[in-house]
């Protein structure tokens, strides 16, 4: 979480408009998180920076609303649809960071981040389905809107043997120029130490062709950050 809220505070810094699909907690979550961060997420959302879709209060508005729900009707009417698609969704991406030529002047390139993907496959959404939805997003905001996109997908041991979170998985880090592959330290609990993440820039750094670049650090989590460090450089170990 303060990973993800981490990349909000540096597009906010930025400029950028931000659109965030939040499907595993509410606003008020990631406002706290923002809040010990140094972001103020309402004051982002009332100046029109943010778009923030809350899909723990939308699900239940689609669930208990009466009578059939087209396909495109609502950003999360995948939920009562016989054969989940994501074209609603996309369409809400599409609408929220597309600008004028006036809001282009006013705000940086747009910044999509979504947590999580893996909340989508277990809806029922098929993980071809999930694919789509983020070529399509690609194609919008990395390419045309010349934007960028940050997504989480969970890879814990126990979940690597479903099918579709391994595709999902392995698709996703072909398509992205870097991943982050955060974890807990495999000897179990440190006070000082709360786990390691590894970056892996596909095809070479800085978009220089060649081999992926990878680079590990251990990191430490803080009542207003993370700290990161070298692997054995941590005050425990010296």
């Amino acid at each position: 979480m303060t990973t993800k809220c981490s990349h909000a505070r540096c597009a906010f810094s930025a400029g950028c408009r931000v659109c965030v699909l939040g499907l595993v907690q509410s606003f008020s979550h990631y406002s706290a998180v923002g809040q010990r961060l140094g972001v103020s997420l309402p004051q982002a959302r009332e100046k029109g920076q943010l778009v923030f879709l809350e899909g723990l209060r939308g699900s239940l508005d689609v669930l208990l609303q009466d009578g059939p729900i087209p396909d495109t009707a609502q950003p999360l009417g995948f939920l009562r649809s016989p054969v989940p698609e994501l074209r609603g969704l996309f369409e809400f991406v599409q609408s929220s960071l597309s600008s004028t030529e006036e809001e282009v002047a006013a705000w940086g390139p747009p910044v999509l981040i979504v947590d999580d993907l893996s909340v989508l496959l277990s809806l029922g959404v098929s993980p071809g389905a999930v694919l789509d939805f983020m070529h399509y997003c690609r194609v919008a905001v990395c390419s045309r809107m010349q934007g960028n996109m940050v997504t989480l997908v969970h890879n814990e041991e126990e979940e690597l043997g479903d099918e579709d979170s391994e595709l999902l998985l392995r698709s996703l880090t072909h398509q992205s120029s870097l991943t982050l592959q955060v974890q807990g330290l495999a000897t179990g609990y440190c006070r000082d130490i709360h786990g390691q993440m590894e970056l892996r820039w596909r095809g070479g750094s800085q978009g220089r062709p060649g081999r992926d670049q990878v680079k590990l650090f251990q990191y430490k989590v803080q009542d207003k950050g993370v700290s990161f460090f070298a692997r054995g450089t941590s005050s425990a170990v010296l």
